[in-house]
């Protein structure tokens, strides 16, 4: 039996177990803590920055993959030096992981993103703003997502804190500084890429963003096809082969105000905006990642139904669990499933997730939105 080793114990790998037993793979968790969602197949309890835990739980798996991409980059190296396959290896995950390297790769490849700039100093922040409108969009080159470390600045002092905590940190990167962009909707290329180089793109969506989290996605994205479609597909395989990336992977997009496709965000891992394909895609992103890391062929990407709507649970009910309240949400919405994550109520918390899928948009928008609230309070 092939085995997959999956860092990371959050809700994306508990989604990769459903295809893992029906393909018959065994798959095999290094979970951070006890009580993850992703319990079902954690085998290892340990931290993924330490390279002894990661070294001993990959010596017994046939290829590495993760949940999130935060292993370092020393370690990541190490395994690919043992001979492990690593899918996505360091060599991508490094442009997913830090911002600034990312910008400046994509930049090189001649893809359209934003204006942007490395800072160092409030100085250097403040002639950017000047020079781009007075406001822009700050961030992190690590560690942020969800809207975690990003921050909308229209003066240099309003960025003091994080210039203070990189100078204390020692580190010479600095911080990125986008333009902020005027744009009609964001949308996500969702694709995956096996080693072997094959690659397939499942139809762009439209994303709705709720304080930096994403709420809502609609797929196919209204008004897509042709142009947009063409154009989000390209992006997305340029960045796979300009980066090699493989197994499935989001490109964040913006479309603007006048009509143009910009890089906003990479994910080199199954990803929010693709939790949709469970219900509505020929093959879901979980069992096509399974497929590409392992470097089997890819299946196919079309919809089962002519309009998907995905509602993120965030939070959760302030009183019990999700599952006291599934007899009312499945009583008056019998079409949508539920995808429980598992994991304890908490504001803000992304908890589960429901799809709806059908004929007429805005009654799968409808029904999806409609179950979500069962969950929230």
């Amino acid at each position: 039996m092939v085995r997959v080793g999956v860092i990371g114990g959050g809700q994306l790998a508990r989604m990769m177990v459903p295809p893992a037993v029906n393909l018959g793979i065994d798959i095999r968790v290094l979970a951070e803590a006890e009580g993850m969602a992703a319990q079902l197949a954690a085998t290892e309890i340990g931290d993924y920055r330490d390279a002894e835990t990661v070294l001993r739980f990959a010596d017994d798996v046939d290829v590495i993959t993760f949940d999130h991409e935060h292993v370092p980059q020393k370690i990541l190296r190490q395994l690919v030096d043992r001979g492990v396959a690593v899918h996505p290896g360091p060599d991508a995950l490094l442009y997913a992981q830090d911002k600034l390297l990312m910008r400046e790769k994509l930049s090189e490849l001649g893809l359209p993103v934003p204006i942007w700039a490395r800072v160092r100093t409030e100085d250097e922040l403040q002639r950017f703003l000047d020079d781009n409108g007075g406001r822009a969009v700050l961030k992190t080159p690590r560690g942020g997502y969800d809207g975690k470390g990003v921050r909308v600045v229209s003066a240099a002092h309003e960025a003091t804190d994080w210039f203070a905590a990189v100078a204390e940190s020692g580190s010479d990167d600095g911080l990125l500084v986008e333009e902020l962009v005027e744009f009609r909707r964001e949308l996500a290329q969702l694709a995956a890429r096996r080693p072997s180089g094959d690659i397939v793109f499942w139809p762009v969506v439209e994303s709705v963003q709720r304080d930096g989290v994403c709420a809502e996605v609609i797929a196919p994205a209204p008004a897509s096809a042709g142009r947009v479609a063409d154009v989000a597909a390209q992006i997305a395989g340029d960045v796979a082969s300009g980066l090699g990336v493989t197994g499935v992977f989001a490109v964040e997009l913006f479309e603007t105000t006048d009509d143009r496709l910009l890089v906003n965000e990479l994910a080199m891992r199954p990803h929010n905006s693709g939790h949709w394909t469970q219900d509505g895609s020929t093959t879901s992103q979980f069992e096509q990642h399974l497929r590409a890391v392992l470097d089997l062929p890819l299946g196919a990407t079309g919809c089962t139904q002519p309009h998907t709507a995905m509602v993120n649970i965030l939070g959760g009910p302030s009183v019990g669990t999700l599952t006291d309240r599934y007899a009312d949400a499945m009583e008056i919405h019998p079409t949508v499933k539920i995808h429980n994550y598992g994991k304890d109520p908490r504001p803000g918390r992304k908890v589960g997730h429901v799809n709806a899928a059908g004929d007429d948009l805005d009654d799968v928008v409808y029904q999806a939105r409609a179950a979500a609230a069962f969950f929230q309070d």
